[in-house]
């Protein structure tokens, strides 16, 4: 099968000019890397939400019979494209195939993630192929599955009311830095993909709920605390009671509650804070 370049003149209209130059010489790099036989664009270019602040989110496809999966390779190439200012895995997101890079000035943020074909055949979107040497990328493609993960409700109903126990004892134990940590990541690990879910958006942590559910939007602010003890308490009862709601919209029978494990997390907390009242 011939090569396949996508014209430029098919790139979102909204890509800025540094994003434009630093994709225009990306694409061109990797087609000078043998091993290489394809990339494909995701993310805000693939869903044409791109804007000046849009990092460029790439799925760069190796040759199985060629390609060595040495993290110096990766930056090799990477360092090839274009003047990279700095550039480090993903295994901090569980993905240690991607190379999270900072290009410019100007600067432009670039997600490499280095597959194999066979990678492709379940994936969270699909993405716009922009080169594709022999078809093979175009095939993975076709054959594959999109499926973004849900989130698990059995998981997060497992885990609440321990968590819920966890912050309590951290507010009352004055640990007001962890437990603002803690909030947040109830907020981006629970709250956040709930709300998203309900909206029928991709349920990706708290990204872009303002527009997608502005008002679950206002629900999810009262969640935020200041470093303040009876602040970090009505955060946290802002964040039990979106819980819940979320839970009884979605309504899943098969939902084995943590019914013991809620009255007790939330009896504990009423203790933590009535002393904190008597502290007051």
């Amino acid at each position: 099968m011939t090569e396949f370049l996508l014209p430029e003149s098919r790139w979102p209209a909204s890509l800025q000019p540094a994003q434009r130059a630093v994709l225009r010489d990306v694409v061109g790099g990797l087609r000078r890397a043998s091993e290489l036989i394809g990339v494909a664009a995701g993310g805000s270019f693939s869903s044409g939400t791109m804007d000046e602040f849009s990092d460029l989110d790439l799925v760069v496809v190796a040759d199985p019979a060629r390609w060595s999966e040495a993290p110096d390779r990766r930056r090799e190439i990477a360092a090839s494209l274009g003047p990279l200012l700095a550039a480090f895995t993903g295994e901090h997101v569980g993905e240690p195939r991607l190379l999270i890079c900072l290009y410019g000035p100007p600067l432009v943020h670039v997600d490499l993630k280095f597959v194999t074909p066979d990678a492709l055949a379940r994936r969270v979107e699909d993405p716009i192929v922009l080169w594709d040497r022999d078809g093979r990328l175009r095939d993975a493609l076709r054959g594959g599955v999109v499926h973004y993960p849900a989130p698990d409700a059995q998981w997060i109903e497992d885990r609440f009311w321990i968590w819920i126990h966890y912050v309590a004892s951290k507010i009352g134990r004055g640990e007001l830095f962890e437990t603002l940590d803690s909030l947040g990541y109830l907020r981006a690990r629970v709250l956040g993909p709930l709300v998203l879910e309900e909206a029928a958006a991709q349920p990706n942590g708290v990204r872009r709920i303002e527009r997608a559910a502005p008002e679950r939007a206002l629900e999810l602010e009262a969640t935020i605390a200041r470093c303040d003890g009876a602040d970090c308490l009505r955060s946290l009862r802002a964040t039990i009671a979106l819980y819940r709601s979320l839970r009884e919209r979605r309504a899943l029978p098969e939902l084995r509650r943590s019914v013991a494990a809620e009255v007790e997390a939330e009896a504990f907390l009423a203790g933590v804070e009535a002393r904190a009242i008597l502290r007051a």
